[in-house]
């Protein structure tokens, strides 16, 4: 694997970048695939591998992409074009901001993973991924000139801060409070915040708290300072996959928030939070897929060399088995994210975010277990080499050892299983009365 090269062997690349034929694909996304590939590889994914073993990806590789705006395709699409210009921006490597749609960002996210391992991308990715959509679609205009210019050019550092000890995908019972001072003029919050993404290196986090009472009605988004700010203390935790992504733990202890960080209104944040999901879910939906590629294109090619009771392991028709079974749930699963990415691209937000929502739930659990399938698939078929973290399967072992962070974060895979078919059955009802009422 180089900048440039198209990987050959089967399934290790989407079918469009294999020469077969997409009604998706304009040249401008064409011509982005092959930039964006050059740049990723040469300023992340070279030394991805090495950087996970380190635990760090060096600060200079966040400078490096936000200096060629390629932070930036985290973002949903379309685009914050009107503060972009205004911040000089006008381009992401040759693709004007005004043309950027969710088949560029789609690109993107599949290329950031084509290292097969998910913590060096995600140790950049999450402020502009969770942490600034919130203020662009629902702060104020006063919130966003205080903070949109630094945290889109990358002078800032953000993150999303949702998941407590006590609540993970239990939203609703988020349990970090936030109480107005006597003054009215600031939020004092007290409480935790747990497996935050960037959270240790992160100047701000867009944090979910609870400003009223019991339930999803209680709940607020706040932007609140984090490094070096009074009262805030963080620690990095020790997690089995993503070693590069900073997961860290977040302790609150009346800590002074100005009232003006409010992100919308009082009120407003299980609306918020639950709207920012669709697109976190979709981001790890793609950059899953790609991973799983990587472990099964890894396992293909070890079955070609490998030789096993005098012969090579592709010529047992037991290992091509597994191969056939993961390949079909790759290409599948690659056919359905782009489906969504082509979908968005052609509907309005508010639209998508009542019609996909729950198919986007749907699509990160299923894109996790399909990461599952892969990696037990080419774990097994390295066999001793699997198990080991060096030599030959040290990929496929580190692949594997990220698949509980593709089946847990952005809500638990059950959760979201669950979550799909109840907002189907919304999205069902409300057209059902809708077609009562015409009938009237």
């Amino acid at each position: 694997m180089d900048e440039n090269s198209l990987n050959p062997v089967p399934f290790s690349e989407p079918p469009y970048l294999r020469g077969l034929p997409s009604p998706y694909y304009k040249e401008t996304h064409l011509q982005f695939q092959k930039a964006c590939r050059k740049f990723v590889w040469n300023n992340l994914l070279k030394d991805a591998v090495e950087y996970e073993k380190a635990n760090l990806v060096p600060e200079h590789v966040f400078d490096t992409f936000c200096k060629a705006n390629m932070l930036l395709p985290n973002l949903p699409a379309p685009l914050p074009v009107e503060w972009l210009k205004k911040l000089g921006i006008h381009d992401i490597l040759g693709v004007k901001v005004d043309d950027w749609d969710y088949m560029h960002c789609g690109i993107w996210l599949d290329e950031m993973s084509r290292s097969g391992i998910a913590g060096p991308s995600a140790s950049l990715t999450a402020g502009f991924a969770f942490g600034i959509p919130p203020i662009i679609k629902y702060g104020s205009k006063e919130l966003q000139e205080k903070f949109l210019p630094d945290l889109l050019t990358g002078k800032k550092r953000a993150c999303i801060a949702i998941t407590e000890p006590g609540a993970g995908s239990d939203v609703a019972n988020i349990a970090t409070t936030a109480a107005k001072s006597a003054d009215g003029k600031h939020y004092i919050l007290n409480g935790s915040k747990k497996w935050i993404t960037n959270g240790i290196w992160s100047d701000y986090t867009t944090m979910a708290v609870r400003t009223g009472g019991p339930g999803a009605k209680g709940l607020s988004v706040l932007v609140v300072p984090l490094k070096g700010h009074p009262g805030v203390s963080m620690r990095r935790m020790s997690v089995m996959g993503q070693k590069t992504g900073g997961t860290t733990f977040i302790d609150l202890d009346d800590v002074k928030v100005p009232v003006g960080n409010l992100v919308g209104k009082e009120g407003d944040g299980m609306k918020i939070i639950m709207n920012n999901f669709n697109h976190e879910r979709l981001t790890i939906a793609v950059g899953v897929t790609r991973q799983a590629r990587m472990a099964l294109s890894a396992a293909f090619m070890y079955a070609l060399k490998r030789d096993a009771f005098g012969k090579k392991l592709m010529d047992q028709p037991v290992v091509r088995h597994r191969l056939a079974k993961a390949g079909a749930e790759v290409e599948t699963m690659n056919a359905w994210t782009e489906q969504i990415l082509y979908q968005l691209c052609h509907m309005e937000r508010r639209e998508a975010d009542i019609r996909l929502g729950g198919i986007t739930a749907l699509a990160k659990a299923k894109s996790a277990i399909v990461l599952n399938k892969c990696a037990q698939c080419a774990v097994l078929l390295f066999g001793g080499n699997g198990f080991t973290a060096t030599g030959q399967g040290e990929l496929v072992e580190m692949i594997y050892r990220d698949v509980p962070g593709a089946r847990i974060p952005g809500g638990s895979e059950d959760v979201l299983l669950d979550l799909a078919i109840r907002q189907l059955v919304k999205v069902y009802q409300a057209g059902e009365q809708m077609l009562g009422k015409a009938n009237l």
